[in-house]
């Protein structure tokens, strides 16, 4: 049994360093346990999540390009990236194909899992992620429990190693952690994490859009009052937000120029939809995800990545059916049709697939299993109504597994909650590699069918226990 952190430990470190402006949430006085097996999977997922990235890539590359997508059998796929250029400006289509900016992928990748009856269920991949300080700050409180994934500053160093690898020639590389508006609310986490790094010895820094600027061929940005040239530019803004980024046209110049300038995540709105999940699933992509990724991977991401389907509304023959849930035992052939679903075929979750400020914190997710009829039904028409600009898609829901594990109550006593979990685990890449380097778990109430950050949950780091050490089962 891990020695538990007092109430008042937790509550004074907090209140010391607060990381999300205006955000509270449940303490617990332990990390979250996952065992050895678990932890083996969890490395195998983020490896797998990189080939996905690697093979979607390339996936709409070919479909952009008109090519052919398989290497012995004739394909050709132009409404992959028809779907992924949907609502999209050109400019930032035409950013994202440009032939500098090949191959460049996110060095920081961070999914969604759900732990279920069988193991785990991804139900998105986030290459903008919140919360890299705020694991790592949790990851540093809770280390003296032994074993935090992460601890002792691993995280730390993982994530300045996979940003600085983008300058290999560069022995101290200035990064500029750049964090709009729209994002405001994880200022205070970078500006930990910045000042972590600083402490030892790196130069980088957090900045508001607004603080970086052109200068001649370089963006630079003012340190101790000197003007210096930035090397990489970790973007923490979702890509709707773009307009709002006044420095953006430059940086973009600057990329497709070929200047010295790195940027992650790359400015490339294919990466960040949630209908390559979707995609994944397609039947006549089966063949092409078998070609371009490695036989471990496509088993393990087949086995974890929900069935999924892209609700393009389209007017089909009369013999046709959709690709899609089944609604009375039998095939739908337009997608109204699924208001009429029961409540047990509604175990669906809807959602927008990106580039919309509702695509992301689970604002557009909705449940048709938890929801009224009514609901449901406006869910659907909505959904059909913003297919021209914005896609949404449907995912099986597969039910997390309740679990217990201690939590502190407001008065500071412990008591043991029951609930579901999602872990979050960070991925940080170099070269062809993605290494975990920390997990933060949000625990909700067993009631909260949608598992997100709020305040009735507890969010903590996670620890490697053998399994009769495990005090949350």
């Amino acid at each position: 049994m891990a020695e538990q952190l007092s109430y008042q430990e937790i509550k004074d470190a907090t209140a010391a360093q607060p990381l999300f402006e205006d955000k509270t949430w449940r303490l617990s006085p332990e990390a979250w346990p996952l065992s050895p097996k678990q932890v083996q999977q969890l490395e195998a997922i983020g490896q797998a999540c990189l080939e996905f990235y690697k093979a979607v890539e390339l996936l709409y590359q070919r479909s952009a390009d008109g090519k052919n997508i398989l290497r012995n059998r004739e394909l050709k796929t132009p409404w992959v990236a028809e779907y992924l250029d949907r609502g999209k400006p050109q400019e930032l289509i035409e950013h994202a194909r440009h032939k500098n900016l090949r191959q460049s992928q996110p060095m920081v990748i961070r999914p969604d899992l759900l732990p279920v009856e069988d193991g785990f269920a991804l139900t998105e991949v986030d290459s903008v992620p919140g919360g890299i300080g705020l694991t790592a700050f949790l990851n540093r409180l809770y280390r003296e429990q032994g074993n935090v994934i992460g601890g002792d500053d691993e995280m730390l160093t993982a994530f300045y190693a996979s940003l600085a690898s983008l300058c290999p020639g560069k022995a101290s590389p200035m990064i500029a952690i750049l964090v709009s508006d729209e994002a405001a609310t994880y200022r205070p986490e970078m500006d930990w994490l910045a000042s972590e790094l600083q402490r030892r010895g790196h130069r980088v820094y957090a900045f508001h859009p607004s603080d970086v600027m052109p200068l001649g061929d370089s963006l630079c940005a003012d340190v101790g009052g000197n003007p210096e040239e930035i090397d990489i530019v970790y973007r923490f803004w979702e890509l709707f937000d773009l307009p709002n980024i006044p420095v953006a046209p430059y940086i973009k110049e600057m990329l497709e120029n070929g200047q010295n300038l790195q940027v992650t995540p790359p400015m490339r709105h294919f990466q960040e939809e949630k209908l390559n999940l979707a995609l994944f699933h397609h039947h006549l992509l089966e063949d092409y995800w078998r070609e371009n990724m490695s036989k471990r991977s496509l088993k393990l991401l087949k086995k974890i990545i929900p069935q999924g389907w892209i609700m393009d509304p389209v007017d089909l023959p009369p013999n046709a059916v959709l690709d899609g849930p089944e609604v009375g035992g039998k095939p739908i052939y337009k997608w109204e049709q699924l208001a009429e679903a029961s409540q047990k075929e509604r175990n669906l979750i809807l959602k927008l697939s990106g580039y919309h400020e509702n695509a992301w914190g689970a604002r557009s997710v909705l449940l048709g299993s938890d929801a009224s009829r009514a609901e449901w039904e406006e869910g659907i028409v909505e959904a059909i109504a913003e297919a021209d600009h914005n896609l949404y898609i449907l995912q099986e829901y597969r039910k997390p597994v309740r679990l217990r594990h201690p939590v502190y109550e407001d008065d500071g006593n412990v008591r043991t909650m029951e609930g579901r979990l999602r872990l979050c685990p960070y991925y940080f890449v170099e070269g062809d590699k993605a290494t975990l380097s920390g997990i933060l778990a949000t625990f909700c109430p067993a009631d909260k069918k949608i598992i997100h950050g709020m305040r009735d949950a507890a969010l903590l780091p996670c620890r490697i226990v053998e399994e009769g050490d495990k005090s949350s089962d």
